[in-house]
């Protein structure tokens, strides 16, 4: 099966309102090449040591957005859709977001790990967690816990927002033992984050069979295939009655808001519920839907034009 790679010029101000356009298109997720991303290495931070130096030569001037999306009968709809929410950008931005010129290329399914060998290098996702690829080099620090890890053609490297968000949040809420649901797994991330930081019952569920299989095999790479059990299917339908210390998603705000109340009996009394992938437009809207809901909200993180919660369940 072949992809169609869209990849969108513009700047740092307006990359992710170009990722949430593309989002809206169809992609299940976006790659943003920027290089104020990157660390100069020239102004240490105390953690600069893992970032490749040359990279940031190598990185464009102007901001790249990519996505990928699949090929169907929508696609010419979809682009078209794309097409206007640039040009309202265009007039939103006043001049600041870049020449937003659209490249597009068929990308194979078996060339995806090559595509994402390009832009994926080994980055701290919180204060313990470090992510890396297989093919990069990375000498751990005292405390640290690498996640090993290649997205293939699941979306969730670890290097967007939402991702890096939901680890943040992870290292405070996950307790060793706890019973963890990662809900939309894409790339099992989450789910490795969480068993790495001594989750013992794991459950990491996704609707997209590509996200599963490649899921499953980056939890078999990093020897969790024993405590993290990959599934196909909704965890509302799947789930038994089986309840969790913690249940993470990173979706979309409109996911997460239809989540809210059903979730509620797979979480256990006292147990929380961390959401990501929310644009910040729709912050106040999913606030609302967990206070409603009964939720007590515990922390909101905003990174970029991206919102993260962690919400505990009512009583």
């Amino acid at each position: 099966m072949n992809w169609y790679e869209v990849t969108v010029h513009t700047t740092t101000a307006a990359a992710d309102a170009v990722s949430e356009a593309l989002m809206r298109s169809g992609a299940s997720g976006t790659m943003v090449e920027d290089r104020a991303d990157i660390p100069d290495p020239a102004k240490p931070n105390g953690y600069w040591e893992i970032i490749d130096p040359g990279l940031l030569d190598a990185m464009p001037e102007d901001v790249l957005v990519h996505a990928w999306l699949e090929p169907d009968e929508t696609l010419r709809a979809r682009l078209a859709a794309l097409d206007a929410s640039l040009s309202e950008i265009r007039e939103d931005f006043a001049g600041s977001a870049g020449s937003l010129r659209v490249e597009s290329a068929d990308v194979k399914d078996e060339d995806w790990s090559e595509v994402w060998k390009q832009y994926y290098k080994p980055f701290r996702a919180g204060e313990h967690l470090v992510v890396k690829p297989s093919w990069e080099p990375y000498e751990p620090l005292e405390g640290d816990l690498v996640i090993e890890i290649d997205p293939g053609m699941a979306f969730g490297s670890g290097m967007h927002e939402t991702t890096s968000m939901c680890l943040g949040l992870l290292e405070q809420y996950v307790k060793p033992s706890a019973r963890v649901a990662d809900v939309g797994t894409g790339s099992g991330i989450l789910a490795i984050g969480a068993a790495l930081l001594g989750a013992e019952n794991l459950l990491a569920i996704d609707i997209d069979p590509t996200a599963v299989r490649v899921a499953a095999e980056n939890v078999e790479h990093c020897g969790f295939a024993d405590r993290i059990r990959v599934r196909l299917g909704d965890l509302l339908a799947r789930a038994d009655g089986e309840v969790f210390d913690v249940c993470v998603a990173n979706i979309i705000a409109d996911v997460i808001i239809g989540f809210a109340k059903p979730l509620i009996p797979h979480i256990a009394p006292g147990g929380v519920f961390l959401c990501s992938g929310i644009i910040s437009e729709r912050e106040r809207d999913v606030r609302d839907a967990l206070t409603g809901a009964g939720y007590t909200l515990l922390d909101v993180r905003h990174k970029g034009e991206w919102v993260a919660m962690a919400a505990r369940r009512p009583d």
